[in-house]
């Protein structure tokens, strides 16, 4: 057995609906049904979702307030007043402002823009930037990725003579700021279709407006910003993203070059995935560490060397970020483990906070939390100077960080964010009812099922049912992202052919999978631990990411693997090696450290030099502690020496009841030496060569020369002397130096199969003939038997 790490959850969708689109549109029925999972019902949609070019945008008039906003800013263009773009310092407000600069450029505006620090200043607006926008005699500001919920400060610009154009796309509070102008999509009063706009997606839109033409030239900043912040791929986002990385491939930004450069992107295979995991993070590590001026620099610099100095200094920026999250996680953890002890359990939601936490970093450290912990997760860093916490939180399926938060929002100095991500700033003395507050929300609105992460699979497949063409169909769902991820399937009932680890320290996964007649390789990288968890030949379902593998000009389809599910008992066949017991012991110290326990059932382990002290092993050297409450638990168990007998053997299962793998680890032969199954045609020679001796002596010089003789091992010569007794074939006289046997010379007739020693021998050959010739097909039926009648 192997549990999966997550619950999947398979997409339910009418098969006759999924026909019928199919036939439709002349794709095939897999590619439907990952189509009608996204909401693309009919043929119009799919010819929409699938070919949409840049034709398809939006009027960026229909978004509300963009005609006030475009009509200020001509003005200003017009005046030569000064401009300042004022954005935020992540990579969604990065790329805005980046887009704004270029933008202002083309129309030879009179600007500056502006990004708060983010330790020094935090998000959003500021009173101290706008008295310095004043001093610079700047009269319009136009807010990028920001500015919805800044009403203090917008009424503060304004009495000031500055008027604000907010351009944003968060969540607006009730109270919204009397800016010249509010365009924002997710205005409860705007009218424009698609919602899902990035922050760069809405200062795309005003390019869009005051140039008159699609700007063609700032689609790959647009793309960048909405990867980063996790914006739904679809809608305009869709056509957005992948006509930017068609343009990537062949960029004429000097900074994405370099960002590509230094992330080992080939250009050609620039995608979502590349952006959102290489060249995003390097972005975002300048606003981080040291000021978000310097990933703008990058983004707007003419200069090819000048970006690919910055590009390295960003490049080392987010090496020092991954150090420093590194050990921000270790000390969350330290401290969460206090609270797991406090309160006996995982809080519903994680409140963490420390005065030395980097607070540009916070936001990737709660991700981390929420990955391995799967809580709804906010990290604090305190200023102890001025008694204030800036956060950052990410949460779980069924819990609304916004919407929560709002609740709760007295607590709060400011907050702002998403479903899933928010940032807030709190008073340190208000953290023990920030956190006891959330608890009681998580209590009304969490049940236990919403703490079991949980993956949506999007179809049921069969290997036969998978080629290159398939795949390379599901290739149109690209570009893939929030919405629109790529496609996960699940395959039941395939049998692991082959498991073996990749990668010099082993620690990446490849299975062979077979189902029928069709076979494929499934990869896994940093899961090679569990090579010893899945046996050869167990049935498994498995969950993954179809792709096309390239290696020397071949091409062939194979698995992702994300997560893998055996239902069925296992044994793992280890049988032959040269040392056992040492082998028993590594493995058992391998399993130990990524399982509770194991069992190691040998008698010989003390030989080999392992303590009881050892917290993983449960032995026959141990069976007279009171270990009950361990053996109730141990899911694995590693047999190196064979039970003495077939009830001995089902005491085992009674002492093991929660076993799911058994690991038999043998050598060629027992150590005594191969017991065969006794016959007459084996026995009869032996008896004439011994009543031709007469007598002899139970001494090894006189053992092995009748083994030579007879060919019968000095261990099978043993216990055919007790069977010749068992029968009085011999007389046995015991002496000090051992024993002395005399043939009888008349003795009685009588059968073999009448002696109990001679049954016992029979049946203990025949034990012994299962564990070590038994077939591995036979071990697993004979020997986990036990426990699967119950």
């Amino acid at each position: 057995m192997l549990q999966s790490r997550t619950r999947w959850r398979m997409t339910e969708m009418s098969e006759e609906r999924v026909t019928q689109l199919a036939e439709e549109t002349g794709l095939s029925p897999l590619l439907a049904k990952m189509l009608l999972i996204r909401g693309v019902d009919n043929k119009d949609s799919v010819q929409h979702f699938l070919h949409d070019g840049t034709e398809a945008l939006l009027d960026p008039f229909k978004l509300a307030g963009m005609r006030e906003a475009v009509l200020r800013i001509q003005e200003a263009l017009q005046s030569h007043e000064r401009i300042w773009i004022y954005g935020d310092y992540d990579a969604d407000g990065v790329s805005s402002t980046s887009l704004l600069v270029h933008l202002m450029r083309q129309l030879e505006a009179n600007f500056d823009y502006y990004i708060p620090h983010r330790a020094n200043e935090g998000y959003g607006l500021n009173t101290r930037a706008i008295d310095l926008a004043k001093e610079q005699g700047v009269t319009l500001i136009v807010t990028v990725d920001t500015g919805i919920s800044a009403v203090e400060q917008v009424a503060y610009a304004k009495a000031l003579g500055i008027d604000i154009v907010v351009t944003d796309h968060h969540e607006p509070p009730e109270e919204l700021p009397e800016a010249y102008a509010l365009v924002n999509p997710k205005l409860p009063y705007c009218p424009y279709p698609f919602k899902g706009l990035a922050g760069v997606g809405v200062a795309f839109k005003l390019a869009h407006a005051l140039l008159g033409e699609v700007p063609y030239h700032l689609l790959e900043l647009a793309a960048i910003g909405t990867i980063a912040d996790l914006m739904p791929l679809m809608g305009e986002n869709r056509v957005i993203v992948r006509e930017a990385l068609k343009r990537m491939q062949h960029s004429q930004y000097p900074g994405i070059k370099a960002l590509m450069a230094v992330g080992n992107i080939e250009p050609q295979a620039v995608n979502s995935i590349s952006v959102a995991f290489s060249m995003a993070p390097r972005i975002n590590a300048s606003g981080r560490l040291e000021h978000a001026g310097i990933a703008v620099e990058l983004m707007t610099t003419d200069d090819d060397q000048v970006a690919v100095e910055i590009a390295s200094e960003l490049d080392r920026l987010n090496k020092e970020r991954q150090k420093l999250v590194e050990t921000m996680v270790k000390e969350a953890e330290q401290q969460l483990a206090e609270k797991i002890e406090l309160y006996g359990e995982v809080p519903k939601v994680i409140v963490l906070s420390n005065a030395s936490w980097n607070v540009g970093v916070i936001g990737i450290v709660a991700s981390k939390i929420v990955d391995r912990y799967y809580r709804p997760t906010f990290i604090l860093g305190i200023d102890e100077a001025t008694g204030k916490c800036k956060g950052s939180a990410r949460s779980i399926d069924g819990f609304d960080l916004y919407e929560s938060m709002t609740e709760i929002k007295d607590v709060f100095e400011h907050y702002g964010g998403h479903t899933a991500a928010a940032g807030m700033t709190v008073s340190q003395e208000k953290l023990a009812e920030l956190e006891s507050r959330l608890i009681e929300v998580a209590d009304r609105v969490l049940n236990e099922e919403h703490f079991i992460p949980c993956t949506d699979v999007d179809a049921a497949c069969e290997l036969q049912d998978i080629s290159l063409k398939t795949i390379e169909e599901l290739s149109l769902l690209e570009p893939y992202g929030m919405g629109n991820s790529s496609p996960r399937v699940l395959i039941h009932s395939a049998v692991v052919a082959e498991t073996r680890t990749m990668g010099k320290e082993g620690q990446h996964l490849k299975i062979m999978l077979k189902q029928n007649q069709a076979a494929m390789d499934a990869v896994a990288f940093q899961k090679g631990a569990l090579k010893d968890r899945i046996a050869d030949q167990v049935q498994v379902e498995v969950l993954g990411e179809l792709s096309i593998n390239e290696w020397n000009g071949s091409r062939k389809p194979q698995l992702m693997l994300q997560d893998i599910r055996i239902n069925e008992r296992q044994l793992f066949d280890y049988r032959y090696c040269s040392d056992p017991v040492q082998t028993a012991v590594q493995l058992a110290r391998k399993l130990n450290d990524s399982i509770a326990g194991a069992a190691v059932w040998s008698t010989t382990l003390k030989e080999a030099g392992v303590h009881a002290a050892e917290s993983f092993v449960d032995c026959l050297d141990r069976q007279t502690e009171d270990n009950s409450s361990f053996q109730e638990h141990v899911k694995d168990v590693i047999i190196s020496s064979v039970p003495e007998s077939a009830e001995a053997y089902l005491a085992l299962a009674k002492r093991y009841p929660a076993m799911q793998r058994m690991h038999v680890v043998l050598p060629k032969e027992p150590s005594a030496g191969k017991l065969r199954a006794p016959s007459r045609q084996m026995i009869v020679p032996v008896f004439a060569h011994l009543r031709e001796l007469g007598s002899w002596k139970d001494e090894e010089s006189t053992l092995q020369a009748i083994s030579l003789r007879t060919g019968m091992s000095k261990r099978e010569l043993r216990i055919l002397m007790n069977v010749f007794a068992d029968l009085a074939f011999v007389q046995v006289e015991e002496q000090v130096s051992g024993c002395t046997y005399e043939m009888v010379k008349e003795p009685k007739k009588t059968s073999l199969e009448s002696s109990s020693c001679y049954q016992a021998w029979s049946a203990q050959s025949e034990w012994e003939s299962l564990w070590y010739r038994g077939t591995a097909a036979e071990l697993r039926e004979k020997l986990l038997a036990p426990w699967n009648k119950h």
